[in-house]
């Protein structure tokens, strides 16, 4: 069988597809890929984010999924938000503070996972060592990155109405941000202008020779304590020294026959499967794709999962996420009856956003597959001076309110919206799949496998076909449905906000694999493709 890497980057997924053309395996690209990925959509991950990994090996037995989560902050306190709540984003990805505390600058950051989770992918998974790894992203860093559409979009649109940070204000916080992502008279890259970062492409190379440990007990570690104590943020030497990752058993599901392996708590793969789980109760095909019914049906099942995530997910190594419960058919079939009887779901959010990740499938010709989702969370706009990277900044996805699932800890995993994920036909991978996009990850997954199995689309045609989301009281849909089906739902009494975008929420990116054949999508509304490698 031959191998084949898709993700929203064509830069990226060329040099991965580069390393499975001289026989590194599916785990080297998608690190290949990765560290190109944070280079040429700097605002979407990088060596300042963290992830997760399904990671399926057939030859060698192995099936697990490498968690590399940001951390909170050691000196960080529970309370230390509570009376600087305003409210909550409308799909609830994050908490809102006064000054915009908690999304943008040095406060705003969690320790970072990635680079250590990139090398714990290479040395327990993979072939390629370390600087091997790193050698296509520094290349690029030197070459500079031609700024695409989406790109300008993601720093330029203004988010102001919904109480959160502009982008571009984060980007103007450091004097690295205004010298590389901004013209001279002050105005931001545009579309086919060309971004520099020498710094960056400094610090790849420093860390491509020092390794790892130079990231969080070397020089760098000191240089970023320095610059977070400088700038009054909470990380200091002994977060990045203690920083651990973890290697766990991914959980189950099925749908309509088949076995559907994803990321437990604090990632969303839990989520997605509620959400088949109760769709698994309908006949979806009688109903038509996107039609009103169907789509009130996903409505209904988005918002009960939604309901069960702002009550229940946490880090589970504080809080209890009762995932047997959750996932169990019993009770997805008790939330189909409710839908059936015409029962409507309310999603409560504080009253009165962004979504900032990316995405790597991979399979290789030993039938391998990987499935990694990596992110900022949401960019802080914090850059340490030289160093060239944006850091993420994912406080903000915690809950300032003390007791509560999502509260603020010290050293706690911020809930993650990832949800990579391995769908088997009997015994072997069928669809390897994930996306960017918050809150929307879920139920873009959940849209994308019901495409193929249901719908018996491509797997191009899936990820392409318009999407529906339901994360609030609100059902938010691509302007590619049609007007008379928003019609009758917005008739039969629900709140419906058009997208003006054709290809909006989330953005899937899998590959399908039937017969030995591989069937690989990106989604147009990135710049990605499906490379196959013979």
């Amino acid at each position: 069988m031959p191998g084949m890497i898709v993700a929203p980057q064509p830069e990226a997924v060329e040099a991965g597809a580069a390393v499975l053309a001289r026989g590194g395996n599916a785990v080297d690209a998608a690190i290949a890929c990765a560290f190109v990925q944070g280079v040429v959509d700097p605002l979407m991950s990088g060596i300042g984010g963290f992830g997760s990994m399904q990671v399926y090996m057939p030859k060698r037995g192995l099936h697990q999924v490498l968690e590399f989560y940001a951390r909170a902050p050691l000196a960080a306190k529970p309370d230390m938000w509570a009376d600087q709540l305003l409210g909550q984003s409308r799909d609830g990805f994050a908490f809102l503070l006064k000054g915009g505390a908690s999304e943008q600058g040095h406060l705003a950051v969690c320790t970072p996972g990635s680079v250590k989770g990139y090398a714990e992918a290479l040395s327990r998974y993979g072939t390629l060592d370390w600087a091997d790894a790193m050698a296509p992203a520094i290349a690029q860093a030197k070459r500079g990155v031609m700024v695409r559409p989406h790109m300008h979009w993601f720093w330029s649109q203004d988010q102001r109405g919904s109480g959160q940070v502009n982008t571009a204000d984060k980007l103007r916080l450091t004097p690295t941000g205004r010298e590389v992502y901004f013209n001279a008279d002050g105005s931001a890259l545009r579309p086919g202008q060309m971004l520099r970062n020498p710094d960056m492409a400094q610090t790849l190379e420093r860390l491509a020779r020092g390794g790892p440990d130079l990231f969080y007990h070397g020089e760098l570690a000191e240089e970023m304590a320095a610059d977070f104590a400088a700038q009054g943020g909470l990380l200091r030497r002994e977060d990045f020294a203690s920083y651990e990752l973890s290697v766990v058993e991914p959980i189950w599901g099925s749908y309509r026959g088949h076995r559907i392996s994803t990321t437990p708590p604090p990632a969303s793969g839990l989520s997605m499967l509620q959400i088949l789980h109760m769709l698994e109760s309908f006949d979806l095909r009688a109903l038509g794709h996107n039609s009103a019914a169907h789509i009130r049906l996903l409505a209904e099942a988005m918002k009960r999962m939604t309901i069960d995530k702002d009550t229940h997910m946490g880090d589970p190594a504080y809080v209890d996420v009762p995932v047997g419960r959750l996932v169990s058919k019993d009770y997805a079939a008790e939330q189909a009856d409710s839908i059936r009887r015409g029962e409507r779901a309310t999603v409560r959010r504080i009253d009165r956003s962004q979504r900032d990740t990316t995405h790597i499938s991979v399979v290789d010709r030993d039938g391998n597959a990987v499935s990694l989702t990596h992110t900022l969370g949401s960019p802080s706009g914090a850059i340490t001076p030289g160093l060239g990277f944006i850091y993420n900044g994912t406080m903000s996805r915690f809950d300032p309110r003390p007791g509560r699932a999502a509260s603020v800890a010290p050293g706690k995993r911020r809930a993650s919206s990832a949800a990579p994920t391995i769908v088997f036909k009997g015994e072997a991978p069928h669809i390897v799949i994930g996306a960017p996009g918050g809150s929307y990850i879920a139920p873009a997954v959940a849209q994308g496998i019901m495409n193929v199995i249901d719908f018996d689309m491509t797997m191009l045609e899936a990820v392409a076909a318009p999407r529906i989301m339901a994360v609030s009281d609100s059902i938010d849909l691509g302007n590619r449905i049609p007007l008379a089906v928003t019609d009758a739902l917005e008739a039969d009494g629900y709140d419906i906000k058009r997208s003006p975008m054709s290809y909006p929420f989330a953005a899937l990116h899998g590959i399908r694999i039937e017969d030995g054949r591989l069937d690989g999508g990106a989604d147009p509304q990135r710049d990605g493709m499906a490379m196959r490698v013979d």
